[in-house]
């Protein structure tokens, strides 16, 4: 019924940059607040950055200043670019969108599948 699907991950020297995309489509009245997790291997996954659908965003600390969270309204996408790239922000990145199917339903969240981002020392 909604589906997302992340693109743009993949394998970056330290100090490099990724820009990550997720495309919502599906049957889609409105998308409420959308974000970024990642999760490391035998680690659980955790907010990386949100943003709402006014653009207001939210960080976690370990990439602030470095992550910059986007979104294109009227193309249902959300963007995060990644600069400055560290080892420790290996992971695989997961977006997660909060949907309305239709105008009278509650939202529901839903999840991409996730794409790899890996940063070579």
């Amino acid at each position: 019924q909604v589906q997302l699907v992340e693109s743009g991950g993949g394998l970056v020297q330290a100090g490099g940059s990724l820009r990550l995309s997720c495309a919502v489509s599906g049957t889609i009245f409105s998308i409420n607040d959308m974000g970024w997790y990642s999760q490391a291997p035998g680690k659980q996954r955790e907010l990386v950055a949100s943003i709402t659908s006014a653009g207001i965003t939210n960080y976690a600390d370990s990439v602030k200043g470095r992550f910059s969270i986007t979104r294109d309204n009227p193309k249902n996408t959300m963007y995060l670019q990644m600069n400055s790239l560290k080892p420790e922000d290996t992971a695989v990145y997961f977006c997660n969108a909060e949907v309305k199917t239709r105008r009278f339903f509650g939202p529901e969240h839903y999840w991409g599948q996730g794409t790899q981002v890996t940063v070579s020392s």
